[in-house]
């Protein structure tokens, strides 16, 4: 009998060998644990990324060989215009249509491309300008730091989207001249003709650029901030008294401790960036059609609200959409940051 419980006692001493303890595990591997046991934000990344893999795939259900496995609803293409204008949610049109005629949940996924491409791109600036400006400026300290945080101050004192708009009005027709002759250059060199004039991606290279030029400021803060407490930690010393050199030290040592203060502010930035696109293409200052974003379809919905008839699907379901993937982005920003923090106890 001895024998038989030491046989079921071994593999049970195996497996909590090969099971490391919560003492032993890095404080990444922690904070994983604890986002992973945070509901809410597990939720919100799991919807984040439904919505990012249907974005992408979505053009391919018009393909004829797929649409015949899938409902009509999902193989509408973006660009085909019918005489069903204005149909609310049906079977064949689980959304509704537009205007025009078009499906608008085909349009929404569409529109998703666009939105969380510019978002991507802004947190992808943030995250590169941000941190690169606030590391140097954190571990030069002196007239070095005293230069480039009053030139991000200067920038803080601008009305971000104000600042945006006047880049548009000021050089969207600079830019779209720039791009034709351009586009001419390349058609005459190469031979090649473009289906559609690189022009009319004028604003799209706007919003990254006005975008980009504003959501970097609070990172740079943010790291300099942690770069400041951390350079005069005792492993920064000795890293000091070997000989190490500064690339290594600010690149090898200080930064990878402020990973997780930086993988939270990005996860609260791409809302954040979101939102600003959404706003400008409300205004018609963004995205132009027949391209779409969510701001660009919940403005072509406003429009159709009159005293006679409300064709409400067309701003529910892009408003909707809108408001449920900042949320789930938020809430994921909100898990991460409780996730990462050294003091919290979930």
């Amino acid at each position: 009998m001895s024998n038989h419980a030491t046989a079921i006692a071994k593999p049970a001493a195996a497996s909590a060998k090969r099971r490391p303890s919560a003492a032993n595990l890095s404080p990444n591997q922690r904070a994983w644990l604890r986002f992973k046991k945070n509901k809410p934000a597990v939720i919100g990344a799991v919807f984040v990324l439904v919505i990012v893999l249907l974005a992408i795939i979505w053009p391919l259900f018009s393909n004829p060989r797929i649409a015949a496995y899938l409902p009509e609803a999902l193989t509408h293409a973006q660009e085909t215009v019918s005489d069903a204008q204005f149909q609310p949610p049906s079977a064949k049109h689980w959304m509704g249509t537009d205007i025009h005629g078009r499906d608008l949940l085909t349009r929404l996924f569409y529109g998703a491309r666009i939105s969380l491409l510019v978002g991507a791109v802004g947190a992808g600036v943030s995250l590169v300008i941000g941190v690169m400006w606030g590391a140097i400026a954190g571990y030069v300290g002196g007239r070095v730091d005293n230069l480039m945080m009053r030139f991000v101050d200067i920038l803080y004192s601008l009305p971000s989207i104000i600042f945006v708009i006047v880049l548009f009005t000021v050089f969207e027709v600079k830019l779209k001249n720039r791009l034709n002759d351009f586009q001419s250059f390349l058609e005459s060199t190469l031979k090649f003709s473009f289906d559609t004039p690189l022009s009319s991606q004028a604003p799209m290279f706007f919003l990254f650029i006005g975008l980009g030029a504003v959501s970097w400021l609070t990172m740079a803060r943010i790291v300099r901030g942690q770069v400041l407490t951390l350079q005069t930690r005792n492993f920064v010393e000795a890293s000091k008294a070997l000989g190490a050199s500064h690339a290594r030290i600010l690149f090898k040592h200080i930064l990878p401790n402020v990973y997780g203060v930086i993988i939270v502010y990005l996860t609260l930035t791409v809302p954040a960036i979101i939102l600003y696109e959404s706003f400008l293409s409300y205004l018609g200052l963004g995205i132009q059609p027949p391209q779409a974003s969510w701001g660009s379809l919940i403005a072509e919905g406003a429009q159709q609200i009159n005293p006679i008839r409300i064709y409400w699907w067309l701003l529910v379901f892009p408003g909707g959409m809108l408001v449920s993937t900042l949320l789930a982005l938020n809430v994921v920003g909100d898990g991460l940051r409780d996730a990462f923090d050294p003091r919290g106890t979930r």
